[in-house]
This record gives structure tokens, C-alpha cells and sequence, in this order.
């Protein structure tokens, strides 16, 4: 059969990021994408200009829809938008059983304008991250579900720790907000801590960066990889897309996800472990 992946998500109109994104990621990466839409949202290169979330009991029936029907091999969320979308995904996942859950922590876009309202952000760290696999927060995400500084590597490795403490089976915090250095993430799970590293790219294009990443871990877990392995083919990944970004629009534009993983050189990064300590 052939592996199934659900982003539970608001839409991009301008195709860079969001529900649009992750499903060009799960078709280069030959998984079935489905979607579960949380918000439509007007926005494009420039940034957001309007939010208009979805009814939280039609968010349910759309994840109803497919679990019951296809099924669901892994799933992942990204813009939620408020504390009831939150709640209804979070009986959702639990009710279904979705085991392979990666939360993006989706609160503030790239352009400035806040994708979550402030309200949501404990419901988001108190009932959805304790049913994650794995949860993906940048450095700025992270520093505001934890009330901490992430500004150094020391930052990312700590920032970790705690989400993991949340109840998330592991984390990845992402370092590419840090202003020196190679592009770092930080990947702690149960046993191991292990730090991601690649060439920091100098572009503007980067609009989905996170969508990209991961829907591309989702769709490695849909397909039965280990998790170190989904990430770390992720990550690989998006140095491609981010390499290839595409100059469209007035403002920043979309990295590239139709890059594709299979032409990714292993050597453009590499994976550093370490017992968890």
C-alpha cells in the first residue's frame, strides 16, 4: 500500500508554505498527501494580510473523513490557529491513534504576522506536544513555549531537553535563526542527543522553511523510516530546497521542494550523536 500522510494545517494562497507545500513535499518524497485545513489565510511573498480559521468541529470532520476512510500512516499539524482547533485536533489524534504526530509549533509567520493567538499557545504546549512523536519548534517558537532565551547551540540542546520534559517524545530545535556558524538542529529523543549540521545558505528565499522540513520528516515516518533517519533525510532535504529557492514575488520567496531528496549528496550534512545527558 502505499504510504499515507495527513497535514493538518492552514492554506498559503500563494503556494509557498502551509497545506500547499507540504503536499508538494509528500509527492516528491512518493507519499499520498491528504489535508485537513485549519485556516485560509491571504498572504504571499509581502506577508499575511488576512486569518480566516476554519470552524474547529469542520477541522474534526475533515480528519475524521480520511482516518476512517484511507487511513492515516503519519501526520503532522502546522498553523492551528486557536484553542478550540487545538482541542479538536488533539481528541482527533488521540481518539484515532495517530502514534506518528509531528507538531510544528506554527505561531508567527516569517513576515511578522502571528499565525496563533496568544491564548492557544498553552493549550498548544499542554495537550498537542504530549502526543508528539516528534516536535519541530525554530529557536524563536521554542523560546516562546518555554519563556527562554535560544540564542546558542547550548540554547537549542536545553530547549530540547524541556519540550521532551512536555511530554513530546523527542524534539528538534532548529537553529537556523542563529546568526553564526553552520545552519544547527538539535534532535533529542529518549536516549540521545544529536546535533544536525549543515552550510549555512545566504539567501532570501526561505519562505516554508518549516512546512518543508516537516512534512518531509512526516513523510520519511509515513514511509516507516526511524526517526534519527526521517529527520536526518529531512534536513538534507531542505538545504536542497533552500539551495534552490525561487526568486518569485515582490517580497521573499518559497524554497524549492520539487529539489527532491534522491538528488541530496549525504556529505552536504552531517549528524552528530551523543548519549542524553
Amino acid at each position: 500500500m502505499v504510504p499515507r500522510a495527513l497535514t493538518i494545517a492552514g492554506s498559503d494562497c500563494s503556494g509557498g508554505a502551509g497545506i500547499q507545500a507540504d503536499l508538494k513535499t509528500f509527492t516528491v518524497f512518493d507519499v499520498y498527501g491528504m489535508s485537513a485545513i485549519t485556516a485560509l489565510t491571504a498572504q504571499n511573498t509581502l506577508g499575511v494580510s488576512e486569518i480566516f480559521p476554519v470552524p474547529a468541529e469542520f477541522v474534526r470532520r475533515q480528519i475524521d473523513a480520511v482516518v476512517t476512510d484511507i487511513g492515516v500512516d503519519a501526520a503532522k499539524t502546522g498553523m492551528l490557529a486557536n484553542r478550540a482547533i487545538i482541542a479538536a485536533v488533539a481528541a482527533a489524534v488521540r481518539e484515532h491513534r495517530i502514534d506518528r504526530l509531528v507538531v510544528d509549533p506554527v505561531i508567527v509567520a516569517q513576515s511578522g504576522a502571528s499565525l496563533l493567538e496568544p491564548q492557544a499557545r498553552a493549550a498548544l504546549r499542554d495537550e498537542l506536544l504530549p502526543l508528539a512523536m516528534v516536535a519541530t519548534p525554530n529557536a524563536p517558537e521554542a523560546a516562546e513555549l518555554l519563556g527562554m532565551s535560544v540564542q546558542t547551540v547550548a540554547d537549542l540542546r536545553e530547549a530540547a531537553r524541556r519540550i521532551v520534559r512536555l511530554g513530546a517524545r523527542a524534539a528538534l530545535v532548529k537553529g537556523g535563526h542563529l546568526v553564526d556558524g553552520d545552519a544547527v538542529d538539535v534532535l533529542v529523543d529518549g536516549a540521545e542527543i544529536h546535533e544536525l549540521r549543515a552550510a549555512r545558505i545566504a539567501t532570501a528565499h526561505t519562505h516554508g522553511t518549516g512546512c518543508v522540513l516537516s512534512a518531509a520528516i512526516t513523510a520519511g515516518l509515513a514511509r516507516g523510516r526511524p526517526l534519527i533517519d526521517a529527520v536526518a533525510a529531512a534536513k538534507r532535504f531542505i538545504s536542497r530546497a533552500i539551495a534552490a529557492g525561487l526568486a518569485i514575488g515582490k517580497g521573499n520567496g518559497p524554497v524549492n521542494p520539487m529539489a527532491g531528496p534522491e538528488e541530496v549528496d549525504s556529505s552536504e550534512s552531517r549528524v552528530d550523536s551523543r548519549s542524553k545527558s
